[in-house]
């Protein structure tokens, strides 16, 4: 008896999960290019990225300093964020864009998954209070794919004749 509805509660379960993973799917699939925009959020420190890519190792600057130069986990967590949103915008063009080139979708997704790989390395070890060389490094290795997916998505965007938000253009 207790195979039973054991069985039962277990069928009905992946018949929810299913059902309500079909409606994300779809509710996705529907949203517009500018409600996927609207996700990007603005970063003051995306403007200064390009300037820390490449840490000149003669400079005298510590750590601490330049974790502050990409405002730190609030940079790290923005950057995380516009990743996830530029992922969206690069499923959406691959999905409703004809002239979509593929090569440019995979390194999209690809610059993507690593970007929220390190980001989370990064702020990792700051929550354990590691703010040193081999943070700034991981920091720096996102950085430098943050900026090429930036640069990707602004092509991505031509391609469909669409414009990126003003605040994000800039910020690259």
């Amino acid at each position: 008896m207790f195979i039973i509805l054991f069985e039962t509660g277990f069928i009905i379960f992946g018949a929810t999960y299913l059902i309500c993973s079909g409606v994300v799917v779809r509710r996705r699939r529907q949203r517009a290019w500018e409600t996927l925009e609207a996700n990007l959020q603005p970063n003051q420190g995306d403007a200064d990225l390009s300037r820390y890519l490449n840490w000149d190792k003669d400079l005298l600057v510590s750590p601490e300093e330049k974790w502050q130069g990409v405002n730190g986990a609030q940079g790290l967590r923005a950057m995380f964020e516009n990743a996830g949103a530029m992922l969206e915008m690069a499923n959406y063009a691959a999905i409703n864009s004809t002239e979509t080139d593929s090569e440019l979708i995979t390194a999209l997704r690809r610059d993507a998954i690593q970007v929220r790989v390190l980001v989370v390395l990064a702020l990792s070890k700051s929550a354990c209070g590691q703010v040193n060389e081999s943070t700034c490094g991981i920091v720096s290795r996102a950085t430098e794919y943050y900026i090429d997916m930036a640069k990707r998505t602004a092509e991505l965007a031509q391609l469909n004749g669409r414009v990126l938000a003003p605040g994000f253009a800039a910020s690259m």
